[in-house]
């Protein structure tokens, strides 16, 4: 199908889902009517830029019109000329645009996302690490107006985290975050560390969209759960009731848990929703074998060899190593502020992938 068939089809759903919105009795069914709502704002913008690359395709005629007229006056088809040049490279990029737009989605997308965060080689820098990373991620789901929501914590009791989970809530969380999972490495002097050398450790990452309950059926009766006693660094004791709850998935193995409220019954539902995160991502990598190899690849075992990107302190950079962006803007990354330029630049390679694979 060439792009003006496929944008062609587009505006006619548009425009058919429109009619269905305006249809008498739509409000009847609430659920149908958020469905075709969504659907519909999700395809607003991609019509609209139809609109402005037809216009502009109009206007590139009529230019194109005068410029062959050789009656016409030789100065106005000279100026013709020269807009109907910069109009054809501005038609190119929207043509663009649109492909990227008309990609297929993953819809997982739009979800939000749980991020898992894990000490993995260097001890207890690697925790310290690991804390660094959980922080970087928590100030850019700040940045972004996010709700990040602390799942579980399990602290070394010097600042650092064997592992930290979250939940992250908003637009596109999982689609800005996804490029995430791997495992992350760093090159700096400890705090711990007396003669000033510089040490590598890693942690991993993981992000999985968030599960609904209407994504992953959970029966009661295939859950098996535990409470007990939270405790906090060093083994003490930070609550003296049995607060803490570990849930296990019987059928598949799959264990969550959290101690991370004095509330049982949030600490549950916290870890019910990591939980349902873990399995609808298991099941999303058995259905996509090509997606479950990339993600063994990336968050593997946190040895430091299996690195997604590297962070030098000493040399002040971040270096990708799937797409080869060095960028000397260590402390700007780390605050969370930063992290968009990486991300953006993961996305449009992925994007440009894509878009290869199609042609």
């Amino acid at each position: 199908m060439s792009l003006d068939e496929s944008l062609e089809k587009v505006l006619a759903r548009h425009r058919e889902l429109g009619e269905m919105l305006s249809a008498e009795g739509v409000a009847d069914d609430p659920a149908g009517l958020a469905r075709l709502s969504k659907e519909y704002a999700d395809l607003t913008p991609v019509a609209e830029k139809i609109g402005v690359l037809k216009k502009a395709r109009a206007e590139i005629a009529d230019l194109e019109e005068m410029v062959a007229d050789a009656e016409g006056d030789e100065e106005m088809r000279a100026m013709a000329k020269e807009e109907c040049e910069t109009l054809k490279g501005r038609i190119s990029g929207l043509e663009q645009e649109l492909k990227v737009l008309l990609l297929p989605k993953d819809v997982a997308d739009e979800k939000n996302a749980i991020i898992e965060v894990r000490a993995g080689t260097g001890g207890d820098e690697a925790a310290l690490f690991a804390a660094n990373l959980f922080r970087m991620y928590q100030r850019y789901a700040e940045h972004h107006g996010w709700k990040f929501d602390i799942v579980n914590l399990n602290e070394t009791g010097i600042g650092g985290f064997k592992e930290a989970i979250a939940s992250i809530a908003g637009r596109g969380v999982f689609a800005r975050l996804k490029f995430e999972s791997g495992t992350h490495r760093v090159q700096r002097v400890p705090e711990t560390e007396s003669a000033g050398r510089i040490h590598t450790s890693a942690a991993t990452v993981a992000v999985l969209p968030e599960a609904e309950e209407v994504d992953i059926n959970i029966e009661d009766k295939d859950l098996r759960i535990d409470v007990y006693r939270a405790s906090g660094p060093g083994g003490q004791s930070v609550n003296t009731t049995d607060s803490a709850v570990r849930i296990t998935h019987v059928p598949t193995g799959i264990v969550a848990q959290c101690q991370d409220e004095k509330s049982q019954h949030k600490n549950k539902a916290k870890a019910l929703k990591v939980l349902r995160a873990r399995i609808y991502e298991a099941e999303r990598q058995a259905a996509e074998s090509e997606r479950a190899d990339m993600r063994r690849s990336q968050v593997g075992s946190g040895d430091r060899s299996e690195r997604i990107r590297t962070y030098n302190f000493s040399q002040g950079r971040v270096t990708d190593h799937r797409i080869n962006l060095t960028l000397h803007k260590i402390e700007q990354i780390m605050e969370g502020e930063g992290l968009d330029e990486v991300i953006d630049a993961l996305t449009a390679e992925d994007q440009a992938a894509r878009l290869a694979a199609l042609s």
